[in-house]
């Protein structure tokens, strides 16, 4: 007991009481914001809280397992199509939204069997080319994408009396706050430390006891069913879907928004998912910009700022905790 009292005091020193105050600023702040922000900003903060989400899923396979994947389009686009067909069937959207995120995790978990003999660039192709069957198999199957008409998916219903933007934005933002919490917790727990181990040292960690196939196989449906989730909020939120929404480039998104926003960091995921939406927005006159954008800041991160986005806030917010003693 001395030893937790102890422990808390110590934390007291490191935390201030601003901090507290500024997170629920923020969150005030996100709550109030669809009344006065204009509705194309508002419905762009929505798609980030669906594409952080996704990004979480990836951020946990690659930034605290250390699994390189490239076959997060093909998740999306399975948990995607699962939940249209699913909803059409006339099954409440919290079914469809869970069958899309087991959709995607069992696909995950398959997919994930090569991590087990293959690492680095190795298992990067494997999935790559998982991504670009899923892909395929859509395009070439009328039955599961619906065609050249695509697929029609049911929206969701407003309730409160709010208008369509504002739902699905309150929506989506507990949504993604729930899965931020989730997350927390999964990093916390032991299952949180097997992945932390495996990806600074898949041998020690199993010389202490650590199933690396257990916990890869698991690192991989997890990452997936997010990705599924995130599938199936998208194709509620747009009301229709086709396989073109799902390409390699999907894959890549998702992966610099983990880079540039900050590896094993969940506040990062949120800044990432924010920096892949909002740079299409800013050069949407100038499009052949941001594959540009994207790889100069990738660089940029790499060589300045390891820790992405979400370190360099943290470099920031650190200064100013100890100031003037710095």
């Amino acid at each position: 007991m001395d030893l937790i009292e102890s422990y808390k005091q110590e934390l007291r020193l490191i935390r201030k009481p601003w901090t507290r105050v500024w997170i629920a600023f923020f969150f005030i702040a996100l709550i109030l914001l669809p009344w006065r922000a204009p509705e194309h900003i508002t419905f762009t903060l929505t798609i980030i809280f669906i594409y952080s989400i996704g990004v979480l899923g990836q951020n946990i396979l690659i930034g605290y397992t250390g699994q390189i994947s490239f076959g997060q389009a093909g998740f999306l686009a399975i948990g995607a199509f699962t939940f249209g067909h699913v909803s059409r069937l006339g099954l409440p959207w919290p079914v469809c939204l869970v069958a899309a995120g087991v959709a995607g995790g069992l696909a995950g978990y398959i997919v994930g069997f090569p991590s087990l003999r293959l690492k680095g660039p190795y298992l990067a192709i494997a999935t790559l080319g998982f991504g670009i069957a899923v892909y395929q198999i859509f395009v070439n199957s009328e039955t599961l994408s619906g065609g050249r008409m695509g697929l029609l998916v049911p929206k969701l219903t407003p309730l409160f009396g709010l208008s369509t933007t504002v739902f699905n934005y309150y929506f989506n933002f507990l949504l993604a706050l729930f899965f931020m919490l989730v997350t927390y917790n999964i990093i916390s727990s032991y299952l949180g430390r097997a992945f932390i181990a495996i990806r600074d040292n898949d041998i020690a960690a199993e010389v202490i006891g650590v199933n690396l196939t257990r916990y890869k196989l698991l690192s991989f449906a997890i990452s997936s069913f997010y990705t599924g989730v995130h599938g199936g909020l998208f194709a509620l939120l747009m009301g229709y879907l086709e396989p073109n929404m799902f390409t390699f480039m999907e894959a890549i998104t998702l992966f610099v928004a983990v880079i540039i926003g900050g590896l094993a960091s969940v506040e990062g995921s949120i800044m990432g998912a924010a920096f892949v939406i909002m740079v299409p927005q800013i050069f949407s006159e100038y499009k052949e910009l941001v594959p540009v954008v994207y790889g100069t800041t990738i660089l940029l991160v790499l060589i300045f700022e390891p820790m992405g986005l979400y370190g360099r806030w943290f470099k920031i917010r650190l200064y100013f905790q100890n100031w003037p003693f710095r």
